[in-house]
C-alpha cells in the first residue's frame, strides 16, 4: 500500500513539473501580444445577479474591496489582541495607540482643538486603513478596486460629505457661511466651486495613480514575469498604495481644518472685519455725497 501511494505521488509530481516548466517556458519565452493582455487585465469583471424583477451587477471592485477590509479588519483585531489583567499596552496595541495620536496632532495641526481632532481620527483611520488594504491588494495578484474609476469617485464624495457634515457640527450654519464669504463676500462662488474640484481632486489623484501602477506591473509580470515584478511591486503596489491613502486622509483633515481656520479667524479678529464695512460705509456715502 505504502509502495503503490509513493509511485502515485511520484507520478503525480512528475506530471505536475512537467506542466509547470511547459507553462513556465510558454510564459517567459513564448509570443505575447502585450497590449492584448493588459487590455484584458484593466477590463472590469462583472456579475450579475437577478433580484425578483431587478438585476443586480456586482464587479470585481466590489468583491476585492470587500476581500481587503475583511483582511484589513482581521490584522486590526489580531493588533489589538486581549486587553492585558495588568493593563499594559502589547505591541500591536502600542502600533495603533501610536497612530491614532498621529492623526490626532496631525488634525490638530489645522487648527482643530483636541476634543474636535479626536472626534475626526475614527473617519480618517477609516479612510486610511480601508485605501492602504484595497491598494495594496494588487501585490497579490488582485485587480485593486481604484482602477475601476467609480471606487476613488465615490470615496471622495464620501470624504466631501463629511467634510461638510464636520463642518457643521463643529460650527454649525452661521460659522459654515463664513468660511465660504470670508475674507471678502466675492469668494463665495469661488469656494462652492472648490467643493466640486475638491472631491475631483481626490478621486482623479487616487485612480491615476493606482491605475498607473497597475498597468505598469502588469506591463512587467508580462515581459520579465520571474522575479523583476515581486521586486517592484514593493514599492508601487504596496509603498505607493499606502502613499495614496494617507494624501487621501491627510486631504481630507486639511479641508475641515480650512474651514476651521477661516472661522476661526473671523473670531478672533472681528475688528478687521468691522472696519471693512465700516469703510464700505463711508465709500457709499462719499458717493451720495458727491
Amino acid at each position: 500500500m505504502t509502495i503503490v501511494s509513493f509511485l502515485l505521488a511520484g507520478t503525480w509530481f512528475s506530471e505536475f513539473w512537467a506542466a509547470f516548466v511547459e507553462q513556465f517556458t510558454e510564459r517567459l519565452f513564448g509570443h505575447k501580444d502585450i497590449g492584448e493582455e493588459i487590455s484584458e487585465a484593466i477590463m472590469q469583471v462583472q456579475m450579475s445577479f437577478a433580484a425578483g424583477d431587478n438585476t443586480l451587477i456586482i464587479t470585481d471592485a466590489i468583491i476585492v474591496t470587500w476581500i481587503a477590509v475583511v483582511i484589513m479588519l482581521i490584522i486590526v483585531a489580531v493588533l489589538l489582541g486581549k486587553p492585558s489583567k495588568d493593563h499594559k499596552l502589547t505591541k500591536g496595541q502600542t502600533i495603533l495607540v501610536s497612530l491614532t495620536e498621529l492623526v490626532i496632532n496631525t488634525a490638530m495641526s489645522f487648527g482643530m482643538n483636541r476634543k474636535q481632532a479626536e472626534e475626526v481620527a475614527p473617519m480618517v483611520m477609516t479612510f486610511g486603513l480601508v485605501l492602504v488594504a484595497c491598494n495594496s491588494i494588487s501585490y497579490f495578484h488582485l485587480p485593486p478596486p481604484a482602477k475601476n474609476v467609480a471606487f476613488p469617485v465615490g470615496c471622495a464624495i464620501v470624504a466631501i460629505i463629511y467634510v461638510i457634515v464636520m463642518t457643521f457640527k463643529f460650527i454649525g450654519i452661521k460659522g459654515f457661511w463664513i468660511s465660504l464669504t470670508q475674507p471678502v463676500a466675492i469668494m463665495l462662488p469661488f469656494r462652492l466651486l472648490d467643493y466640486v474640484i475638491k472631491p475631483l481632486s481626490l478621486a482623479l489623484r487616487l485612480f491615476g495613480n493606482v491605475f498607473a501602477a497597475f498597468v505598469f506591473m502588469e506591463f512587467l509580470s508580462i515581459s520579465l514575469p520571474v522575479i523583476v515584478p515581486g521586486i517592484v511591486g514593493l514599492w508601487f503596489d504596496i509603498i505607493d498604495g499606502v502613499i495614496q491613502a494617507v494624501v487621501f486622509a491627510y486631504l481630507t483633515m486639511s479641508y475641515i481644518g480650512e474651514n476651521l481656520e477661516t472661522y476661526n479667524e473671523y473670531i478672533e479678529h472681528p475688528e478687521e472685519h468691522q472696519k471693512k464695512k465700516k469703510s464700505k460705509k463711508n465709500k457709499k456715502s462719499e458717493a451720495v455725497a458727491a
